[in-house]
């Protein structure tokens, strides 16, 4: 009988490198509150993984509380967002505050203006994964949003 895999029995064949796999274990990486000058109200901030020389985007999970939102930012290589609990809000520069929902996937191509936050009455995280520079940028942060542009006006 023949066996799959030139029968190697117990050997996984690697693609273009020889390291192993490495595994971050859940909580190795403490959490920090979003810093008051990027961020209205109550956040939360999970690093997941860093950027590093084989994938250029590095992964966060952010918990927003009940109104809470980020600033006014963009992304020089763009950030993908999934949410995976709750109900939240976002607005790109001169366009509609729209509502995000759990299992929704949001695509901020790079450079467009936009925030993303918590719905008024309800808390939201998503897992954030963002392209980064290779001078290590990710983020430009820009003004707060304001209360009349978080309600639509």
């Amino acid at each position: 009988m023949r066996r799959g895999n030139a029968g190697r029995r117990g050997r996984c064949r690697r693609g273009k490198s020889n390291a192993p796999q490495e595994i971050t274990r859940a909580g190795a990486q403490p959490s920090v509150a979003g810093p008051a000058q990027y961020f209205t109200g109550r956040v939360r901030v999970e690093p997941v993984w860093p950027a590093n020389g084989d994938i250029n985007a590095s992964g966060g999970m952010v918990t927003f509380e009940p109104g809470a939102r980020s600033a006014w930012h963009t992304h020089p290589r763009g950030q993908r967002l999934l949410v995976t609990s709750g109900v939240g809000r976002t607005q790109e520069w001169g366009g509609p505050v729209q509502e995000i929902r759990a299992g929704d996937v949001l695509w901020c191509p790079p450079g467009v203006k936009h925030w993303h936050g918590a719905a008024p009455h309800t808390a939201m995280t998503h897992l954030a994964v963002t392209g980064t520079t290779p001078d290590g940028k990710n983020v430009q942060w820009m003004e707060k949003v304001s209360d009349a542009q978080y309600q639509g006006q």
